[in-house]
């Protein structure tokens, strides 16, 4: 198995710290920028062989196009790739669009409750999920994975990933820093940035 994770490129909430989740928020330039570098760092790695990889995608715009400004600097097709509504981020329900100050404000309570089991807090919010609950449709999509792939998605489905590969514990994967401007490589099992 080789796979290339690519958060999407930074977006004004990525920017303002606000918990984004599903609402399909634009990439700004910055995160352009980090698309475009990303795209131009895999053509280097990859080289002619990117035409033998999968290219897929989480729906929501913001990844939809991460993954067409990688693919035009990798000089490929840019709406030549797949979806897959597995790959789209945490639903944090009704509290997309706040900070984690406000909410404290709001409901300190379960704000401290979220510290204290973050992985397994599901906000409120009729469609809201935990982190664990999001690895479940992660899981059936890494299962599912035939051939090497450049996917791009969120922080929480690299989140997802890093407990389902055993690198780090809930805890950790749950708290851990998702870079927007660096690639992840998962190959036969062992996972870094590159």
């Amino acid at each position: 198995m080789l796979i290339y994770m690519v958060r999407h490129g930074q977006t004004d909430w990525n920017a303002e710290s606000r918990l984004q989740g599903q609402k399909d928020i634009p990439l700004n330039d910055t995160g352009r920028r980090q698309a475009t570098e990303n795209g131009l760092a895999l053509r280097e790695i990859l080289g002619p062989e990117a035409n033998g990889f999968d290219f897929v995608a989480s729906p929501l715009g913001r990844t939809r196009e991460t993954m067409e400004r990688l693919r035009y600097a990798m000089g490929l097709d840019p709406a030549s790739y797949r979806i897959d509504d597995r790959l789209r981020e945490v639903s944090f329900g009704d509290w997309e669009g706040y900070t984690l100050p406000e909410l404290k404000r709001q409901v300190p309570q379960r704000i401290a409750e979220r510290r204290v089991a973050k992985w397994d807090f599901i906000p409120p919010g009729q469609y809201a999920e935990s982190y664990e609950i999001l690895s479940w449709r992660v899981g059936a999509w890494l299962n599912d994975v035939t051939q090497p792939t450049v996917c791009v998605s969120h922080g929480g489905v690299i989140r997802a990933l890093f407990k389902l590969l055993g690198e780090m514990s809930a805890d950790e994967a749950a708290t851990s820093a998702i870079p927007q401007d660096r690639l992840l490589r998962i190959a036969d099992g062992a996972i870094g940035w590159v």
